[in-house]
Order: structure tokens, then C-alpha cells, then sequence
């Protein structure tokens, strides 16, 4: 079984974006498999979750960080989809800016 982390990072402050509302779906399915906020450290590892071959969607509520820290929302909702195919760690990022978002495979 598969297991699942993220983060996100402010790039135009170099500081994690905490407090960040985030949810697992089964892709195209809408089916909510688990939802917690980002840490301190802008983290969240999803503990008690295991991934099996599958397509999800990672959803990233960043209305009320963006509003906060840069005044205004560009981009409210951020949904990152990606594919699940090997048993290991998947860890994915996302470098958040007022105008302009990124994602990778993370280790």
C-alpha cells in the first residue's frame, strides 16, 4: 500500500503556508476519502490512509491563505491529479504565489 504527504510553500515570502484546508478525492468520483489543514510547517502527512493503484485528486483550499497573505485570490481552489501505480511514499508539493502555482513528485 501507498502512502501520501504534502506541502505547500509561499515562494514569495520563502514561508510555509499553514492552516491550508486540504482533501483527498478518488479522482472523478467525488468521493471525499480524507480532509485536514497544513501545519505550522505548511505540512500534512495523511496518516491513516493507504492508496492503492488508482487515479486521486489532491484539492488545496487556498482562498483564505491568499486572501491573507497576499491581499487578494487569484487562484482560490488548487487541484492537483495525479496517479498512484507503485507501493511507495508519495510526496507531493505545491510552490505557491499570488499569480502562479507549481507541483512535482516529491520524495
Amino acid at each position: 500500500m501507498s502512502t501520501l504527504s504534502c506541502h505547500i510553500l509561499d515562494t514569495s515570502s520563502g514561508m510555509p503556508a499553514a492552516d491550508v484546508p486540504v482533501t483527498l478525492y478518488r479522482y472523478q468520483s467525488g468521493e471525499s476519502l480524507a480532509s485536514a489543514t497544513t501545519d505550522a510547517d505548511g505540512r500534512l502527512r495523511f496518516t491513516d490512509l493507504t492508496l492503492t493503484s488508482n487515479n486521486y485528486t489532491l484539492s488545496f483550499d487556498v482562498a483564505s491563505y491568499c486572501e491573507n497573505a497576499f491581499g487578494q485570490v487569484f487562484f482560490p481552489k488548487i487541484d492537483v491529479h495525479f496517479h498512484v501505480a507503485e507501493q511507495k511514499h508519495y510526496h507531493i508539493p505545491l510552490l505557491l504565489s499570488p499569480y502562479a502555482y507549481s507541483t512535482y513528485r516529491g520524495s
